[in-house]
């Protein structure tokens, strides 16, 4: 198991955030498959993560046991021409959902994100969920995704003031 920071939630003492790294992703694919089952390649999202490879280091795993409990990443994207990551997929093990965990992943890696001096996550999610951790439809309003998607799903974090204050554009998948 990776060096990791000690969870800040309800779970056990010896569960453990680290990053992704390349030899975790059959575990962490596993994970998530687990979590969405086949449906997510129907995605818009899941369009700019085709064949791809997510930001390592901004993209984190829960470990337990030597376990994947869950899981959020994060890829390189432009929107526009505006340099910005995409966060998703988030998957946490059954038995572990509405716990926290998806949130305490999603705040660190956006922690992470605005320290490595990224300026903007993008999203397709929940307002419900997402809201309360920062992120807003509203800056997105102008953000145009690969194939169909519900535009209210469609939401942004400014990591630094004003970076989303213009974001428009076609989103395209970039090499991390």
């Amino acid at each position: 198991m990776p060096a990791a920071t000690a969870l800040a939630t309800a779970l056990p003492p010896h569960a453990v955030i680290a990053a992704e790294r390349p030899r975790d992703r059959a575990r962490v694919e596993g994970l998530i498959d687990r979590a969405f089952g086949p449906g997510r390649f129907a995605k818009a999202a899941e369009r700019l993560r085709e064949g791809g490879v997510p930001h390592y280091d901004l993209s984190f795993v829960a470990w337990s046991g030597g376990n994947p409990m869950g899981c959020v990443r994060q890829w390189p994207i432009l929107i526009g021409e505006t340099r910005a990551l995409l966060l998703g997929p988030i998957a946490v093990e059954g038995p572990l959902r509405r716990q926290g965990l998806g949130a305490t992943l999603v705040r660190h890696a956006c922690g992470a994100a605005a320290a490595a001096g990224e300026s903007v996550i993008l999203l397709v999610g929940d307002q419900a969920f997402f809201g309360p951790l920062g992120f807003a439809a509203g800056p997105a309003a102008r953000v145009r995704l690969p194939g169909p998607v519900d535009q209210r799903r469609v939401m942004a974090r400014a990591l630094r003031p004003g970076a989303v204050a213009k974001l428009s554009g076609l989103v395209r998948a970039i090499a991390a």
